[in-house]
């Protein structure tokens, strides 16, 4: 993790960029944020923390949370305290396990339980699932492990697993969900096929 001027804590996801000043003004902490990033935040009710990332504004005065922002899609998740998430003029309050996501353009921002605890595996080395559909696991596996998995049919994508894989590698991973439900991997040129 590294601190920023404040002594926030940060932690990025990889190809993430947070642009900020060398000093913080007075009266505002603002960031801007391209990509993935849990926040530790310093208190301070004088002067608020603000990240600005695509087109949404989301601001703390003291607490931890974590934005992903992935092809105009943006994600908020709290873990402790209250985040404002405001989007278009509208503002919405988040508490933990609670999250909002919205699309690029999207008028939409409402919040809804957060299920599972998969969005740490930059920061832990862990994949929660908690009842996670595998469609779900897989979105984080391939941008955890760069790797292009898909799944072969509805079904499967809907299958739903309690487990969590600590530092393990994918392979153990692939293992273990094809063990589980009883069903095939293939590796097909630069792609494996759940089925």
């Amino acid at each position: 993790p590294d601190t920023l001027p404040d002594a926030s804590v940060r932690v990025l996801n990889k190809n993430s960029k947070l642009s900020y000043p060398s000093r913080f003004a007075d009266k505002k902490r603002y960031v801007s944020l391209e990509g993935e990033a849990f926040f530790q935040v310093t208190p301070n009710k004088e002067v608020p923390f603000v990240i600005g990332v695509n087109d949404i504004t989301v601001r703390v005065v003291g607490t931890s949370f974590n934005i992903r922002s992935v092809g105009g899609k943006t994600e908020v998740i709290v873990e402790t305290g209250i985040v404002q998430v405001t989007k278009n003029g509208k503002t919405i309050e988040l508490r933990p396990k609670e999250k909002v996501t919205t699309v690029w353009k999207d008028t939409a921002l409402q919040k809804e339980d957060n299920k599972d605890e998969l969005y740490q595996y930059y920061r832990s080395k862990k994949f929660v699932c908690n009842n996670t559909a595998l469609s779900r696991l897989v979105e984080m596996l391939n941008e955890a492990y760069d790797a292009h998995i898909t799944i072969g049919n509805e079904r499967v994508g809907n299958l739903r697993l309690t487990t969590t894989f600590d530092n393990v590698s994918l392979d153990q991973v692939l293992t273990i969900i094809s063990e589980t439900f009883n069903i095939s991997v293939t590796h097909k040129n630069n792609e494996i096929i759940l089925q």
